[in-house]
């Protein structure tokens, strides 16, 4: 588990905004390690994790985006059925909440990748042991 800062935008939902976002991004070099972008009401919030957020930032801002940053964590979960819900259940009992959570593998048995954006990252890293 590792304390990451993801960037965060609010964005209009249309056409080319995403693809506007993530070339603004490539064309500087940096890379995008994960993405949660759901919509609501003709905008979404997009939360990004990419490989140099202070870089990213910069490059975002460059391009007249409105971007904020926002701590979060990173956790490498085994790829089986209860690994999500016991990091969850150590959570609750801890009183940390989860504002938002998405992940990725990389295939059957092979790990999953976790980001949660948790109301007190201090506190849920003592309640995950790290």
């Amino acid at each position: 588990m590792r304390r990451v800062t993801q960037l965060t935008l609010t964005m209009e939902s249309k056409p080319g905004v995403l693809a506007a976002l993530c070339s603004a991004l490539a064309n500087a070099g940096v890379n995008v390690e994960a993405i949660c972008a759901p919509e609501a009401v003709g905008k979404g919030k997009v939360r990004l994790l990419v490989g140099d957020a202070v870089r990213g930032q910069a490059v975002l801002k460059e391009a007249r985006l409105r971007v904020g940053t926002e701590e979060a964590l990173a956790l490498t979960l085994e790829n089986r059925p209860g690994s999500l819900a016991e990091v969850a259940g150590k959570l609750a009992r801890a009183k940390v909440n989860v504002k938002c959570a998405y992940a990725t593998t990389v295939g059957t048995g092979g790990p999953a990748t976790v980001i949660l954006t948790v109301s007190n990252v201090a506190k849920a890293m003592e309640a995950l042991g790290g």
